[in-house]
């Protein structure tokens, strides 16, 4: 529900803070004093149209935040994780406007774009007045405003999921019969370059393999020539090896006569003989696998071949064996075209008549509820002052495949006829203003077990009534309100007296200029003060007291 409501500098309204309460709440006020500029500052939190007109004269910017506290399950939050915005037990929207008409939006201080607010704000609240053509006064609601009611939204969504399913297959059936004749066309080609990709037969990693084979082969004489230098220095006539020996041999002389001290020396040129031995065993053993069988000839023409044929493909070598998986399926989808566009073929229809089935079973049950629901309206509306009217649920059958959609076979429409002589139409179209609040009240108590908008506000839902008709106006809203939290705009003594809370809106002079403030009424005495008003007018008579408190008496009874 609407927790609280932020307004600062939108038209007459300064700063004013409004406590949202459970239950009906009354705002009333004298004509003029600014009800209507409460809900357009509500309205602009909601995402609505923002004008320049509502920044209040002299100031720059107008700012208004609405705060909420919702159920756990609520589809609201859904709509944030998807959007990636943080989720926190309350749920802040806040709407800024500048004087150039600018405005900037924020769910959870997180900047969001007007439509997104828009989207989030119409789960939130639904305004019905006389101008307003928000929630069930748009038809597009009306489809599944019936299946809430009939209580198959779980069936209404599997045949959605249904219908995109078959879509999807009707769509890749489409792609696939225009990918066969694209194809066909190119037949030749593609035999011919499958062939030749498959005699290639590419393999990832083969380029650098090759080019590391070439690369060897290229230097193999150089690199042979510098083994045999090296194999002389180290063991020719002259070599390492050979002078090391000499230097062994001449210091075995001196052993003897050196009294130990020749034995490290001897050690050392012990194990050099031993590291120059292995060392030329070494480049021995390099240069006898220096003399590899691989041709140079045969190693340039694969490597120039899988390159050629890469660059013909527009790819890395690497990438030739996909370019041949892609180009050997579409020579197949020609060659085995029959059998591909069967199975097709075969999930298009096999989602179609899983489509029809769910669609005909929605069709019945909406069928049965729509006149269920259209009596249930209908028994509210005497009541309503609505009594020559009559409110019918149209449930038409699509007469063509052309018109099934999503939700299935049905286009659903709520008509009304305001009296006998008259042609019945569309709700939003024919009905007045007041009426158009009426027939909502009716329709939101049929269907209040169903919605999950938290929180309904009717505007001027009693003009042009009174008497009975006012009081039953009342007693609806205290009923729906046993279900949602709903705010009414009120010139009805009868409705106001029915409310849970009270609030009074007045026009102040304040430093020069008029401003306009809420207060709640908390004393029973400032509600009977206030009803009393309602009903004789700026002169509060001792009868209308009288009357105030017996009206306030019987419905707190």
């Amino acid at each position: 529900m609407l927790t609280s409501l932020t307004i600062h500098n939108v038209v007459l309204i300064d700063r004013l803070t409004l406590e949202g309460e459970s239950g009906l709440s009354a705002l009333t006020g004298e004509t003029g004093a600014g009800k209507s500029i409460l809900l357009d500052a509500l309205g602009l939190a909601l995402g609505a149209r923002a004008e320049a007109g509502l920044v209040r004269h002299c100031e720059q910017q107008a700012t208004v935040t609405a705060c909420f506290d919702l159920p756990a399950k609520h589809p609201v939050w859904a709509l944030l994780k998807e959007k990636d915005l943080q989720v926190t037990d309350t749920l802040i929207l806040r709407r800024t406007l500048g004087k150039d008409g600018r405005s900037k939006a924020f769910v959870n201080d997180a900047p969001v774009g007007v439509q997104l607010l828009k989207e989030i704000g119409a789960a939130l609240v639904e305004i019905h007045g006389q101008f307003e053509t928000q929630g069930l006064l748009d038809p597009q609601t009306h489809g599944h405003a019936l299946d809430s009611y009939a209580g198959i939204t779980d069936d209404a969504g599997r045949a959605r999921q249904t219908w995109e399913s078959w879509r999807a297959a009707q769509v890749k059936l489409e792609q696939a019969i225009a990918d066969i004749e694209a194809t066909r066309l190119q037949e030749e080609y593609l035999k011919y370059t499958v062939a030749e990709l498959e005699k290639l037969s590419a393999q990832p990693g083969e380029e650098e393999i090759l080019a590391g084979k070439r690369s060897f082969l290229l230097n193999h004489e150089k690199m042979q020539g510098a083994f045999e230098q090296a194999a002389e220095i180290l063991g020719g006539e002259e070599g390492v090896q050979s002078l090391l020996g000499k230097l062994h041999a001449a210091l075995d002389r001196l052993i003897d006569k050196s009294g130990g001290k020749i034995t490290p020396l001897i050690e050392t040129i012990t194990r050099a003989e031993n590291e120059v031995s292995e060392l030329s065993y070494q480049i021995e053993n390099i240069k006898g696998s220096g003399d590899s069988d691989e041709n140079l000839d045969k190693i340039e023409e694969r490597y120039f071949a899988l390159r050629e044929c890469a660059k013909k493909h527009r790819c890395t070598v690497d990438a030739l064996p996909a370019v041949y998986e892609e180009l050997s399926q579409k020579l197949r989808l020609i060659t085995h075209q029959e059998d591909a566009l069967a199975d097709l073929n075969g999930a298009v229809r096999a989602s179609k008549e899983k489509f029809i089935a769910l669609a005909e079973k929605l069709s019945a049950a909406r069928q049965k509820a729509s006149q269920k629901m259209g009596k249930a309206v209908n028994a509210e509306l005497p009541d309503l002052k609505l009594d020559k009217a009559t409110f019918t649920v149209s449930c038409i059958k699509a007469a063509s495949e052309a018109d099934w959609g999503p939700e299935g076979f049905d286009k659903v429409q709520f008509v009304v006829s305001t009296n006998p002589q008259t042609p019945a139409g569309p709700i939003h179209k024919i009905a007045s203003g007041g009426e158009l609040s009426r027939f909502m009240l009716a329709l939101k108590l049929i269907l209040a077990e169903t919605g999950s908008i938290p929180t309904l506000i009717f505007d001027e839902v009693d003009s042009g009534i009174g008497g009975a008709t006012a009081d039953a106006v009342g007693e609806r809203l205290a009923r729906l309100a046993k279900k949602y939290q709903v705010l009414v705009v009120t010139h009805s003594p009868q409705v106001a007296a029915r409310a849970a809370h009270h609030w009074i809106v007045a026009k102040t002079a304040q430093k020069g200029t008029v401003i306009t403030k809420i207060t709640p009424l908390k004393a029973l005495s400032e509600r009977q003060e206030e009803i009393a008003r309602m009903i004789s007018g700026a002169k509060v008579t001792i009868e209308a007291r009288a009357a105030a408190a017996k009206l306030l008496e019987s419905h707190a009874a």
